[in-house]
């Protein structure tokens, strides 16, 4: 009897472990940082990843899980020999998809959505394999809205989404963010605890618009005694041309979840992403949205912070260093309006997104 129950679990656990699941994000942050966060719930469950060539993914994935890629892109307005040879990848992809979905013999594919997901949610609908996408932002993308109702179910990071997915089975539950943001992480720059910390973030990309009118503000708020840790991005140019030992000017910054933990204040874009993780650290910001995002859906995700009052909200178009500066100021001399907006901005926190999402996963395998 003993044997026989020592039997049956062993089948049991090496059914579940022999599941495999396809994640497909690619790009940038936004869409490869919530499947990290899903798939490190995953743990008794075999992964694979879809990318695409030359992206973030590329850096991110390989030393965790096999990484596969297909070349594909979005279609530029108009008719042109580009879009053409866009199409030509797309459906190249999705038989690329397909075969590959047979060879390593999937079971289920996840997908935070973006150009990869459209050749890989039909490649699993002709395959039969069922599909979970999740949609981070308030206004879904094109290929969200296209593809949602040949999934199983889409995760919503945003409440008010469903609307703009009829025909599509939609649950809510946040946007996952990695395990680091769950618990305290210590910052390891010079940065003393008794002083107001004021955190510049434009996205993994940087932020040019953005970087310039901190750069030209920076200096009174250091006058009042705060820190600044200015993540330039990249391509910024001019990332050095500020020294001052209470401001820290970095391309970059591994340490997100600690710096957020610690900052007072954030100035950032509006990305999910980037929300989501404001709002488990419950950090007040002033939120300048992208202009140029896809149907300017940075502005939506912004105007749900400003709503609940977490969030003061800039569009670009109508901030100037002076009124950045001011608003600034007027803030970190009021600790008691960030100690209400940091409340404020943790009421929209769901600490448990990427345990929702996995539990969702499991179902459907």
């Amino acid at each position: 009897m003993i044997l026989s129950l020592s039997y049956l679990h062993f089948i049991l656990n090496w059914k579940i472990v022999s599941e495999k699941i396809l994640i497909a994000a690619s790009g940038t942050g936004g869409h490869i940082f919530p499947a990290l966060a899903v798939a490190q719930q995953l743990t008794e469950v075999n992964i694979e990843w879809l990318g695409v060539p030359d992206r973030l993914e590329t850096k991110l994935v390989p030393d965790c899980y096999l990484l596969h890629t297909i070349a594909v892109g979005g279609f530029q307005k108009g008719l042109s020999l580009n879009s053409l040879k866009t199409l030509f990848r797309l459906i190249t992809s999705i038989f690329k998809v397909q075969k590959l979905l047979k060879q390593r013999q999937i079971k289920l594919v996840f997908t935070t959505g973006g150009y990869i997901a459209g050749p890989t949610i039909l490649a699993a609908k002709l395959a039969g394999i069922p599909v979970i996408l999740h949609e981070s932002n308030f206004i879904p993308g094109k290929v969200t809205r296209f593809f949602a109702p040949f999934c199983n179910f889409v995760a919503l990071g945003f409440q008010g989404t469903a609307r703009y997915l009829r025909g599509a089975k939609t649950t809510f539950v946040s946007t996952p963010v990695r395990s680091q943001f769950l618990t305290p992480q210590p910052l390891d720059l010079p940065i003393p605890d008794d002083v107001p910390l004021i955190v510049v973030v434009g996205g993994s990309q940087g932020a040019v618009a953005l970087n310039d009118c901190v750069r030209r503000s920076v200096q009174n708020w250091l006058d009042v005694g705060a820190y600044v840790v200015h993540l330039t991005g990249e391509k910024d140019a001019d990332n050095q041309t500020l020294p001052h030992p209470h401001y820290f000017a970095l391309p970059f910054y591994d340490n997100m979840a600690g710096l957020f933990q610690r900052a007072d204040l954030a100035i950032s874009r509006s990305g999910s992403g980037s929300l989501t993780e404001l709002a488990i650290t419950k950090t007040p910001a002033i939120l300048i949205p992208y202009p140029f995002a896809a149907e300017d859906h940075q502005s939506y995700n912004a105007k749900v912070f400003a709503d609940v009052g977490g969030a003061i909200v800039y569009q670009q178009s109508q901030l100037t260093p002076e009124i950045l500066n001011e608003q600034v100021l007027t803030l970190i001399k009021n600790p008691v309006q960030l100690t209400e907006m940091s409340e404020k901005m943790g009421s929209l926190a769901v600490i448990d997104s990427a345990k929702i999402i996995a539990n969702l996963l499991r179902k459907n395998l």
